[in-house]
């Protein structure tokens, strides 16, 4: 549903909804132009309502990495106690039989591709703060990473851990192990095919914290 707003209008029925729409704009765009601007012929513009009642904006979960100006900011977590933490996160990398039967083999050119992937994933997981801005730079005490060959589907599954005792969780140290032990994978392989495909990646379980133990099974 579609409404029509002219800030120019004073009469009350709309006068509520104009003064959150101005205040939403002036925190996004910055300060307003004045109505009387030269060059603007009229002040009146359509806007979409939002389907979302001002309830709901206060019970939603807030983006805790957005200030209230919409800038990008480093989550203080001082305040918040030290727990045991630890995330499990798993991706899939489709190689194709070609690629798989030479992995298999230990036939690539490079090397001994798992056991490379599998250093590279627990590097990965320690420099995840210098790759993701916002993130913390955590003291890690455990990281690890498997790689299983799977002749169903010719592919390479990859299982990561991280674990930690702090202030904040380690779910993105584990996807970022999974993540760069998968493009290790690809770096070795792509002699041998382009046609190779890092899917899947994604948060198994995570445990400690506020929000405490959470599983995708559950």
């Amino acid at each position: 549903m579609m409404e029509m707003f002219d800030f120019r209008t004073n009469n009350s029925n709309g006068s509520v909804k104009r003064r959150l729409l101005w205040v939403e704009m002036e925190s996004v765009f910055g300060d307003l132009p004045p109505s009387g601007i030269s060059g603007s012929s009229h002040n009146s513009f359509t806007v979409e309502k939002s389907a979302i009642t001002p309830q709901e904006c206060e019970n939603a979960v807030s983006l805790t990495h957005v200030g209230r100006a919409g800038e990008a900011q480093m989550v203080d977590v001082s305040p918040k106690e030290s727990t045991k933490r630890i995330a499990i996160a798993s991706c899939n990398v489709i190689l194709g039989k070609k690629v798989f039967d030479l992995v298999l083999a230990n036939q690539m050119a490079k090397g001994d591709v798992l056991s490379v992937a599998k250093i590279a994933g627990i590097s990965g997981a320690k420099h995840t703060s210098t790759l993701i801005p916002l993130c913390h730079n955590i003291t890690l005490s455990h990281v690890r990473v498997d790689l299983h060959l799977n002749p169903k589907n010719y592919s390479v599954d990859i299982e990561g851990e991280a674990a930690s005792t702090g202030k904040t969780g380690v779910e993105m140290e584990a996807m970022t192990a999974v993540t760069i032990a998968g493009l290790t994978v690809y770096d070795m392989c792509k002699a041998a095919s382009k046609d190779i495909q890092i899917t899947n990646v994604r948060l198994e379980s995570k445990t400690g914290g506020k929000s405490g133990q959470w599983s995708r099974e559950e």
